[in-house]
């Protein structure tokens, strides 16, 4: 079901009646973006879906799933796909975006160059913590845990946990031991 809740306001692409927003700081590109059932997106969320920038226009697909909980002042930024999974958390304070911002010219200043963009997709049952920052590029596996202050710059496997800055993974769920094993990355 569609649900527009300003009536000059265009609408969502998808919006789901369990799911609610609540005093966004800033939405642009709606009919770009798609919420599951049971969304929650909390205070200050800031989700940018861009259409044009610096004479190139983009089709930007921003796609919330299911059950997704966005808590304060999560920044999304979208000119290509952002995708979060089903029963993610995403903490406070969380950047995630598909944009590369490229110094390509030294004549030209540098929001005047032309994006680069590469898609970025949270896997389902994720757990997104404070200030954690997500590049473009990135894929993030199913049942994975990103730690507090981290930045993610490059793909993390299913069913591990990742921390620092670049974010490594150090632990992931071995399924034949039944067991976490802690990764040794001397």
């Amino acid at each position: 079901m569609i649900l527009s809740y300003c009536r000059n306001n265009p609408v969502y692409k998808e919006w789901h009646l369990r799911s609610m927003i609540i005093k966004p700081m800033l939405i642009e590109g709606k009919n770009f973006i798609s919420n599951g059932d049971g969304v929650r997106i909390l205070n200050n969320a800031r989700l940018e879906a861009v259409t044009s920038y610096a004479g190139k226009c983009y089709a930007p697909e921003l796609v919330i799933r299911d059950g997704v909980t966005i808590q304060q002042n999560v920044h999304i930024t979208c000119a290509n796909r952002v995708e979060i999974g089903e029963n993610t958390a995403i903490v406070a304070n969380v950047t995630i975006t598909d944009i590369i911002h490229p110094y390509t010219a030294s004549d030209v200043h540098l929001i005047n160059c032309p994006l680069i963009v590469k898609p970025v997709r949270i896997g389902k049952y994720c757990g997104i913590y404070n200030n954690v920052v997500i590049n473009a590029g990135v894929t993030i596996g199913d049942h994975v845990t990103i730690g507090a202050n981290s930045v993610v710059t490059h793909d993390i496997p299913a069913y591990s946990i990742a921390v620092g800055n670049p974010a490594r993974v150090i632990k992931c769920y071995d399924f034949e031991a039944k067991e976490w094993k802690i990764i040794d990355n001397q």
